[in-house]
């Protein structure tokens, strides 16, 4: 455990630093070997969604429990770098399943509000600190707001803001070291939310064709951000495309590495 302690206060450290910690989500042990060896790599995210694909399941805890767990476990096992898992919405009992994680090598954690009423969500919350403390690390919890997620496409922007910030506020107030808000890419509304919060506070997602550069959400005080299931996207459209060129009568392409 005193590993697993040192490991949680390394993604700490990562999280508040003024240098902006960027994470590209992995999903098996082989993407999580060749993500850690690229230089300046300093910690790892898994995706849900990204393992729950890779087992043939639905995002939104459709994949068992002790199946992603396995995986996570393997992940962590694999890298000497700290590990953070996708808790989802904590599937049912969020405390447990942070307890079950850091149990499997996990030392941080994104937890899904789920828009629930603000009570459960804080409550959830300090559940998944609490498994942290009792396990004697400081488990580096993501909080993550649906407010964005869950929006209809015309809503007017203010007012979801304003729950963005409420909800984070609530987060923050209990113990949350970062927070999470998804869907979450304008400027000026990113802005906003860090000006609210305090910077290193805001964790965000890149989303391609849409997110500012890594560099320039540093400048705005973003405290990290990833990548989720995009990155198995990309990993997923090359072999695609190197699929789709063999069958027409090509060849594979001529930088392919041997990374594993």
């Amino acid at each position: 455990m005193t590993d697993l302690a040192q490991k949680a206060r390394t993604l700490l450290d990562l999280h508040t630093a003024p240098e902006i910690l960027t994470l590209a989500n992995v999903w098996d042990v082989v993407s999580a070997q060749v993500v850690a060896a690229v230089p300046g790599v300093r910690a790892l995210a898994t995706a849900s969604h990204s393992i729950a694909s890779t087992f043939g399941y639905k995002d939104g805890e459709n994949i068992p429990l002790e199946l992603h767990l396995d995986m996570v476990r393997r992940i962590a096992r694999a890298v000497d770098l700290p590990v953070s898992m996708d808790l989802e919405a904590g599937y049912g009992n969020p405390g447990d399943t942070a307890r079950r994680a850091i149990e499997a090598g996990v030392v941080g954690g994104n937890l899904e509000d789920q828009m629930k009423p603000l009570d459960e969500a804080v409550a959830a919350v300090r559940a998944v600190l609490d498994a942290g403390r009792a396990a004697g690390i400081d488990f580096v919890l993501n909080a993550r707001t649906d407010a964005l997620v869950r929006a209809e496409p015309d809503a007017p922007r203010q007012p979801l803001l304003d729950e963005v910030i409420r909800r984070c506020q609530a987060f923050l107030e209990v113990g949350a070291p970062v927070v999470f808000v998804p869907r979450l890419v304008a400027r000026e509304e990113i802005e906003q939310v860090v000006a609210a919060l305090g910077p290193q506070k805001l964790t965000l997602i890149s989303v391609p064709g849409a997110s500012l550069p890594a560099s320039e959400l540093q400048a705005l005080g973003v405290a990290r951000v990833s990548t989720g299931p995009f990155t198995q996207r990309v990993a997923l459209t090359a072999l695609q495309d190197a699929a789709q060129e063999l069958v027409a009568g090509g060849v594979l392409p001529a930088g392919t590495r041997a990374l594993n």
